[in-house]
């Protein structure tokens, strides 16, 4: 991996200097590139949040080589991770390879992997394109996530979405703040309960499931379930739409409380390793998505990378379970946490 880092660096330099800890200090109101909105305080609240949850350690049991296998929204994981949906190479990440290079990685890395990938949606058209691309060519293995666009084209964008053969779709509705697409000439807005009801229904009409990412409160987790959302990721965005907003592990106990069991819970920001996995899930979380390590893998390594970072990721995420004394995924409880 760290020959993949330091590729990573050259190929990013001037949008992502790929640090040692990436907790979003040195990269402060960077946005375009990888950065965190205004003062960064979201991307470092996710971070820290995550980082200032200690783990009970536990040796006196049998657990030996722990199962990391879930099932997640039908897709059978060798562990409970997805990619988080991120595109644009050119104004994000430096250009350095194509669209369609980057999304091939992740779609395909996470595959060989025993995973599956969120593919991102935005302006110019060839970042859905290449996304939308990448899960056709690898038999709908993908998950398309359309952002919340005003008008017709998040109508249009469901369709080309459907014809990639996937089974689930995803709106990032915490991509509702993005400043550029509106000076892009192509405005996204909140969505209503209302609004989205429909939008469910007509997914559940394919036969297909329906993920809302963008919840950061209970009462908006609620309101997920009540439209009939198969699965909410818990996100700020990544830090990158709201600043000072709290770290969403800071939020995900809170979240999971109010619809364990109703809804399949996921969540994102500042997952850095596998201690993080392994903390996320002890909170209530389902499966976690994560996104800027994986943006790295694939720009200092393809596919290749990207399988390498998965790799490290479930080597740690065993060591952890060993450690905290959890046999499989299911038994990661809150017990594992200090409290």
């Amino acid at each position: 991996m760290k020959e993949v880092k330091d590729k990573a660096r050259e190929m990013m330099k001037g949008f992502c200097r790929v640090c040692k800890v990436c907790d979003g200090r040195a990269c402060v109101g960077e946005v375009p590139g990888m950065g965190g909105l205004g003062t960064g305080a979201s991307f470092k609240n996710n971070v820290s949040a995550l980082a200032n949850i200690r783990l009970n350690m536990r040796l006196l049991h049998g657990v030996t080589d722990p199962d990391t296998t879930c099932s997640v929204l039908g897709y059978d994981l060798d562990m409970p991770v997805i990619a988080a949906p991120i595109g644009g190479v050119s104004f994000n990440m430096g250009g350095a390879i194509s669209e369609e290079a980057y999304a091939d990685a992740v779609v395909g890395g996470s595959r060989a992997a025993g995973l599956i990938a969120g593919v991102g949606d935005g302006v110019p058209p060839f970042i859905h394109e290449a996304g939308f691309a990448a899960v056709e060519e690898n038999a709908g293995h993908g998950i398309p996530f359309i952002k919340p666009w005003e008008g017709d084209e998040i109508d249009e964008k469901f369709e080309k979405a459907r014809a990639t053969g996937c089974s689930v779709y995803g709106m990032d509705v915490d991509a509702a703040g993005l400043i550029t697409l509106r000076q892009m000439g192509r405005p996204v807005a909140p969505k209503t309960p209302a609004q989205l009801k429909e939008i469910v229904d007509r997914i559940h009409g394919w036969g297909a499931k329906f993920i809302l990412k963008g919840i950061m409160t209970p009462d908006e987790a609620k309101l997920a379930v009540e439209v009939g959302a198969d699965a909410i990721v818990v996100s700020n965005h990544g830090g990158r739409v709201l600043d000072h907003a709290p770290g969403t592990a800071e939020v995900l106990s809170g979240i999971a409380k109010a619809v364990k069991g109703d809804v399949c819970i996921l969540v994102d920001g500042g997952v850095r390793d596998g201690s993080d996995v392994l903390k996320m899930v002890a909170l209530g979380a389902d499966a976690v998505m994560i996104g800027r390590p994986v943006s790295v893998a694939a720009m200092g390594g393809l596919q290749e990378g990207v399988e390498k970072y998965y790799a490290t990721l479930k080597g740690q995420l065993k060591q952890a379970m060993v450690l905290t004394g959890s046999a499989d995924i299911k038994s990661i409880t809150d017990r594992v946490l200090f409290k």
